[in-house]
């Protein structure tokens, strides 16, 4: 076994900017004293993900440096890997991203958000390419919501590259009457759990999928293992770490590195 500890941040939406900035550095500290070696946040945590009834101020570059540079001091103290889901102009558009801050409190680089949910058109606009990162021993890449529910190719793209996990930070809550699950995976709740087992199971890559914590939550964070199974996952609502310890000569991205371009 070569084992590696990480840490899901499955915890409540900020109420406001600042809050996400308190809530991001209390977690940090919490997974380092389980020894995590990276923490993952959900999308667009700081400053808030932009959603229909969250007062989410307007994009303020001051906010994110100085957000980001307080977030990579609490990085480097608690020696601890960030991949922190956050938001960025780029050329005056706003784009939907994740931040990735190295244990020593460097910034290792951004993953935008390529392929945005059609409701998230009049609010965030698309980035451009993909990359891989490195923390320790683990290669891993990122696909952020929408993109791993719906584009398996991000993740394809990720383990073909090396990922031995893919980290998934995606916002989801619960609308008006819809089915509340209790178990992972229910048959009648919608496809996006299953969806997770199979990102893993096609890419013998390890899925880790992270959300905001709140009232009858539609999925929850979980991590599945390079076979297709759920290794563990957060139970529905409740806030806190899911902390799971992954064994990374398992992920071999075998069945990603198997797959032939077909030509038409």
């Amino acid at each position: 076994m070569y084992p590696f500890r990480i840490a899901l941040a499955n915890i409540r939406f900020p109420a406001t900017p600042e809050e996400s900035i308190t809530l991001t550095e209390r977690a940090i500290d919490q997974a380092a004293v389980q020894g995590a070696q990276i923490i993952c946040f959900p999308e667009c945590f700081v400053p808030g993900y932009r959603a229909i009834g969250k007062p989410v101020p307007p994009p303020d570059p001051e906010f994110l440096q100085r957000a980001w540079s307080t977030i990579a001091d609490s990085a480097a103290k608690a020696n601890i890997t960030v991949v922190l889901g956050t938001e960025r102009l780029v050329d005056g558009a706003l784009v939907a991203t994740v931040l990735v801050i190295d244990r020593d409190g460097s910034i290792a680089g951004f993953q935008d958000k390529v392929q945005i949910d059609p409701s998230e058109e009049g609010t965030y606009t698309p980035g451009a390419g993909r990359r891989i990162f490195r923390a320790g021993p683990v290669t891993f890449g990122i696909a952020i919501c929408h993109e791993g529910w719906r584009y398996p190719e991000t993740v394809r793209w990720a383990a073909r590259h090396g990922a031995h996990i893919v980290f998934h930070p995606h916002f989801h809550e619960a609308e008006p009457g819809s089915y509340r699950p209790a178990a992972f995976a229910d048959p009648a709740n919608t496809f996006h759990e299953k969806a997770l087992l199979c990102r893993a199971a096609e890419n013998t890559c390890y899925f880790a999928s992270v959300n905001c914590a709140s009232p009858g939550s539609p999925t929850t964070s979980a991590v599945v293992r390079p076979d297709g199974t759920l290794l563990s996952y957060q139970p529905y609502g409740k806030e806190g770490l899911l902390v799971a310890d992954i064994d990374i000569a398992t992920a071999t991205g075998l069945l990603a590195a198997r797959c032939r371009t077909v030509s038409c």
